[in-house]
């Protein structure tokens, strides 16, 4: 397993762009940064993820791997070390080069940066460093970094990476140690947990700093921290606080030449499907690493067979798309909804409906609870209907202080009234006469969610966007998915 040093370097963006592919990253930058005088590029907090994949992907970064080579020999991975595949390695001048170049071009917003293992996890982590250290200083890229750990690596070289980095993130592929043990036998879950709680650390010291810091300038009152409490808003979800550790919202300069120490956060990513752990098994998982090492998010990435291993399962059916899509919607519900995994599912109940989304089947099951009057409820209660996100629940909250509110009023705050009209209702009156029963009411909803199960497990171009082709796509996603996946409005 030799690297091939003779390649040219449109010959390794070919092939490290391509093993690049299963490593999910769909999110926004999570951090706002203005461009300076003699440095390229910026960073806008919502600014990465515009353009999606049909299966959901980001495809505006740069998502490359440092190199294909690896010392583990993980069953799921194209790149195991027993793979008899081309390897090859980037240089850090390389990966400068290609950055910078595909940016002024605006092919990219920015850089998404994995690796194999080469020799070991400080040897290759300390070539990412240099390349970040010579992007950010000999090149003055100052657009956004996402740079993948290495498990195992050492405190000093995550911390380097961290002060270099917009964001961090370590894989914890599978939801549990037995499963890790069994199809990744190189890794451990104490590797992949110790740069986690490094970086959880760092960004909330430098959080606690800050806060200090601004407690001095404007007294016991900070602004911002109060402004939605007087609008009577209640803090509701994991993500929905400002003052949330995970989330490093002080954007000023306390760490290494005055950058901040991991902007954006950290992130993960779970296979979903490779190991028979069942949904309410993930969500709990996710909802653990939520509470304690403060993830900004947690990515799903359904399993796909690209190696023959008897230790992996067949799917017959293909990758589990559809089981993916509910972990995300109801990964949203737990960040920003106030849910908690055993509302969502149990043990006697351990996987999600397939032909409904997790909000309207937790819904349905709890039908004591609706219909919620909308002019008077407050905006936890509204954050549970179906149909209503978290923007147009606020809108609510701010716009019935002039008056009360219609079914008109709701669509226009860009309410989902053929999910929210069963729910809810205005002045005491529902949108039009209905039977309230929970069998009737699935019967609407599901009419519509069968159409988008059927969509999501039935296309065949389950495919990774490339950089080098352009081809359609012969099932593509409805808007009001698309949208979905955006918003997250459920």
């Amino acid at each position: 397993m030799l690297i091939q040093e003779e390649m040219n370097i449109q010959e390794k963006l070919r092939i490290l762009s391509d093993a690049a592919k299963y490593d999910v990253s769909c999110s926004s930058s999570g951090v706002a940064r203005k461009g300076k005088k003699g440095t390229i590029g910026n960073t806008l907090a919502a600014g990465i993820c515009h353009s999606f994949a049909a299966d959901g992907r980001c495809i505006s970064l740069l998502k490359i791997l440092f190199t294909n080579q690896c010392i583990y020999d993980c069953c799921y991975c194209v790149n195991r070390r027993s793979n008899d595949v081309v390897r090859t390695a980037f240089t850090p001048d390389e990966v400068c080069i290609l950055t910078i170049e595909f940016y002024r071009r605006n092919y990219i917003e920015g850089l998404f940066l994995s690796s194999g293992i080469l020799y070991s996890p400080d040897y290759t982590m300390e070539l990412i460093c240099q390349t970040l250290h010579r992007l950010r200083n000999e090149y003055h890229f100052n657009g956004y970094i996402h740079v993948k750990t290495i498990p195992g690596t050492s405190p000093e070289l995550v911390e380097k990476a961290g002060f270099l980095a917009d964001r961090m993130s370590v894989n914890l592929e599978l939801p549990t140690a037995e499963g890790l043990r069994r199809l990744a036998p190189g890794k451990t879950r104490e590797k992949i947990l110790a740069p986690m709680r490094q970086v959880q650390r760092g960004i909330a010291a430098q959080n606690l700093r800050a806060l200090e810091s601004s407690r001095g300038l404007y007294g016991s009152r900070i602004p911002g921290l109060e402004d939605r409490s007087r609008k009577g808003e209640r803090q509701i979800g994991m993500a929905d606080s400002v003052s949330h550790p995970g989330r490093n919202v002080w954007n000023r300069g306390h760490g290494m030449g005055g950058r901040v120490f991991v902007p954006a956060g950290q992130s993960t990513q779970m296979i979903v499907g490779a190991t028979p752990e069942s949904d309410y098994h993930m969500i709990r998982v996710a909802e653990a690493l939520y509470q304690n090492y403060d993830l900004k998010r947690v990515f799903y990435s359904a399993f796909v067979r690209v190696n023959e291993d008897s230790m992996l399962p067949a799917l017959p059916g293909g990758p589990p798309l559809l089981r993916e899509h509910r972990l995300y919607q109801a990964d949203w519900l737990l960040r920003f909804y106030g849910f908690q995994a055993e509302e969502l599912l149990s043990e006697d109940r351990p996987n999600f409906n397939v032909l409904m989304d997790p909000k309207c089947d937790w819904a349905l099951r709890h039908m004591e609870q609706f219909p919620v009057e909308v002019n008077k409820a407050d905006y936890g209660t509204l954050l549970r209907v179906p149909g209503l996100g978290v923007k147009s629940a606020r809108r609510i909250i701010a716009a019935r202080r002039r008056g009360a509110l219609d079914f008109p009023d709701l669509k226009k705050m860009g309410v989902v009234l053929k999910r929210a009209v069963y729910f809810l209702t205005c002045s005491g009156r529902t949108m039009y006469p209905f039977r309230m029963n929970e069998d009737f009411i699935a019967s609407q909803i599901i009419s519509a969610e069968r159409r988008k199960a059927w969509d999501i497990e039935n296309h065949d171009s389950y495919r990774q966007m490339s950089l080098f082709d352009d081809y359609q796509i012969s099932a593509p996603v409805s808007g009001e998915d698309r949208e979905s996946v955006i918003t997250g409005v459920l």
